[in-house]
């Protein structure tokens, strides 16, 4: 009926999962460990599949997945089939619920999927407070709701939630749920309804929910040939734009994070031969990842560079897993001490992490780091290391390796992945990707469970934290990481000098003054944030600008949050203006401290621990960075009173303080 007979028109995606753990195997699925920008990917993404002119309409329909709280998948014998997650409320609040909200409320997504796992103690998809309370009536959700595939089964049989299958589908159905991708609902709802387990007026409405979203389909309208996009068909999937559209997407992913003396981009002029070697250098499939499309075609990595210059290839391991027996070496570093540049390109693919199938170790799977030094020792010249992965890998032996110039991770880069990383290393395409995750030492997954889902440092048994917003360790490289082949300068241009913040005005608790983060309140108290970006460099390139802020040091609050991003593209010498406008309060509120303040005043009524909000604000300024907004001092509003929290050192350059003063200026 549609897409020429072959698939509907709803598609579960985005999987938009923050990744908490380094180890999980959907990494490959995910868009990074950082909720703003997950936010940002997921409303964005279901937009693009869904939007039309009339905003009542879909093109198709769009599910963000899994919510919530889930990632562990199958680690050490804990299956996510069986897996408890307990997560405070505050980690709820500020890392796994907040992109699953822009979702709904920025993109307008038509369904949302509850996941396998339970959330202290209740499966997701039983859990009546996340469906119903968070997902229809707080975030207004203009859709459906449906399982993962037989977790409704999973939560009667696997989980033993409820005695009977009845009371499983009963407990679903009444806290919400509207489709079971499965058959256990098909086979044991009637009975519930029976036995007076379920009321019909719940049918209904999950009834209702599905056929609003066919209707907005134009599932009811006729021929879909004579529909807007009925003349659509295969001539119109591998078009050259289609083709070239894939190779951008990858070269704009390729992450450069070492690069020894300005080695790379290589020069066809000095260069006349590369030594091509490692199991993923002349892959096609694996470059695809997971629930993938069929390609038009594939290009290689041996096959893009094939393209600039004489080639000798050695596949080194004989699989991605590269166990002892499979080790050949001596190929390897004959090709490597012929040629005049080595290409090693290494990593993962779904073998070693996909859906049910988390890893263990963040090493590189069984003797690929033999492989890389053992090469690299050989080579008769510098050595350009490529990991191929979703995840990230402890390579410090390969960062200090002074033979080793050159590191670039491509994740996998789909069909035309070759060719876009020869662009990239032959320098017609300047990287300007960054890593949107933190790369842990092998450390980490020798010390840390999994299965812990704490996101908080805890000094006292030396619990790290996760992902860069909390993490006290130090990382192989850090989110946000990535050079370029060119230079970049940035200075501030404007910044406001006050910042006042009535309170009063949307008072939440009796006991205190506080004030809303939401709607026309917040718009009124946004501030304009203008930055200077110049390429200094001989190469044009794009830099991905990132506005961090800081929050004050109080109820366990980030060490620093991605607020506002943006991506300018500059000629050699061009300047652009880039411009953010974010809200305090909102920054304040995705850090948890409003919420945890809010929770704190509401139990201590008495006023032993009166509202607290900032009193300074300073936006401190570093070249690599940008700008870092930073509450160094706290602001009693009950007593007036002011107690310095934290004093620490300048460690940047320039230094903008804003007050922040309740009801007036000071």
């Amino acid at each position: 009926m549609y897409n020429v007979g072959k698939a509907g028109l709803t598609f579960w995606s985005p999987t938009m999962n923050l990744l908490r753990d380094p180890r999980w195997g959907r990494t490959l699925e995910t868009p990074g460990e950082d909720p703003y920008l997950i936010g940002k990917y997921a409303s964005g993404y279901v937009r693009g599949l869904q939007q039309l002119d009339d905003k009542d309409r879909l093109k198709v329909a769009a599910c963000c997945k899994h919510y919530t709280a889930y990632d562990v998948d199958n680690w050490k014998g804990v299956e996510r089939y069986k897996f408890n997650a307990i997560v405070t409320k505050q980690d709820m609040e500020d890392t796994f619920q907040p992109a699953f909200k822009s979702c709904v409320t920025e993109g307008n997504v038509a369904s949302v999927m509850c996941s396998y796992n339970q959330v202290n103690g209740t499966p997701t998809c039983a859990d009546k407070n996340l469906l119903s309370g968070v997902l229809r009536d707080q975030w207004k959700l203009n859709g459906y709701i449906v399982s993962d595939c037989d977790s409704v089964d999973v939560i009667f049989n696997a989980q033993r939630y409820t005695k009977t299958p009845e009371e499983a589908a009963a407990v679903t159905i009444n806290a919400g749920l509207d489709l079971d991708c499965g058959v256990f609902l098909a086979n044991h709802t009637l009975k519930a309804i029976q036995t007076g387990l379920v009321k019909e007026v719940e049918i209904d409405r999950a009834v209702t929910q599905n056929f609003i979203v066919l209707m907005r389909l134009g599932f009811f309208d006729g021929d879909p040939r004579k529909q807007r996009y009925g003349s659509l068909g295969p001539k119109d999937v591998c078009t050259p734009a289609h083709e070239e559209l894939a190779r951008e997407a990858a070269r704009q992913g390729i992450v450069l994070l070492k690069n020894d003396n300005k080695f790379l981009p290589l020069s066809t002029k000095t260069i006349k031969s590369v030594a091509v070697i490692g199991p993923q250098a002349n892959v096609t499939h694996d470059m695809i990842g997971n629930y993938e499309g069929i390609p038009c075609s594939y290009i290689t990595p041996l096959q893009g560079l094939s393209e600039h210059v004489n080639t000798i290839y050695a596949k080194g391991c004989a699989s991605v897993l590269c166990p002892p027996e499979n080790l050949h070496l001596d190929d390897a570093k004959n090709a490597a001490a012929q040629a005049d540049i080595t290409i090693l390109i290494v990593g993962a693919n779904r073998s070693v992490e996909e859906e049910s199938r988390d890893r263990v170790s963040l090493l590189l799977p069984g003797q690929q780091a033999t492989l890389v030094s053992e090469v690299a020792n050989a080579s008769k010249g510098p050595v350009v290391l490529v990991i191929m992965s979703a995840g990230g890998f402890d390579i410090s032996f390969a960062k200090s390796n002074d033979k080793i110039s050159s590191i670039l991770w491509i994740g996998y880069p789909g069909q035309h992945g070759g060719a876009a990383l020869a662009d990239v290393i032959f320098g017609s395409y300047n990287p300007s990707g960054r890593l949107p995750i933190t790369w842990y030492p092998e450390s980490f997954s020798e010390n840390i469970l999994m299965t812990d889902m704490r996101m908080r440092p805890d000094t006292s048994t030396g619990y790290p934290g996760r992902t860069y917003r909390f993490y006290t360790g130090t990382p192989i490289y850090p989110f946000g990481y990535g050079l370029s082949y060119t230079t970049f300068k940035y200075s501030r241009l404007k910044a406001p000098r006050l910042v006042n913040i009535p309170t009063g005005t949307a008072c939440l608790f009796k006991h205190c003054e506080t004030i809303s983060a939401t709607g026309s309140y917040c718009n009124d108290l946004s501030f304009q944030v203008r930055v200077r970006v110049q390429n200094t460099g001989t190469r044009p390139g794009a830099k991905s600008v990132l506005l961090y802020f800081t929050p004050p040091h109080v109820h366990n609050a980030p060490r620093k949050q991605l607020i506002s991003f943006e991506k300018v593209y500059l000629e050699p010498w061009e300047a652009k203006h880039v411009v953010f406008k974010p809200c305090l309060l909102q920054s304040l509120c995705a850090c948890g401290t409003c919420a945890k303040l809010n929770q704190e005043v509401n139990k201590n009524s008495t006023a032993q621990h009166d509202h607290l909000f900032p009193k300074l604000i300073a936006f401190r300024f570093t070249p690599k960075t940008i700008f870092i907004p930073k509450f160094s001092t706290i602001f009693n509003q009950k007593s007036s009173s002011r107690s310095v929290l934290s004093q620490e050192p300048l460690l940047f350059k320039k230094i903008q303080t804003f007050n922040v003063v309740p009801g007036g200026v000071m």
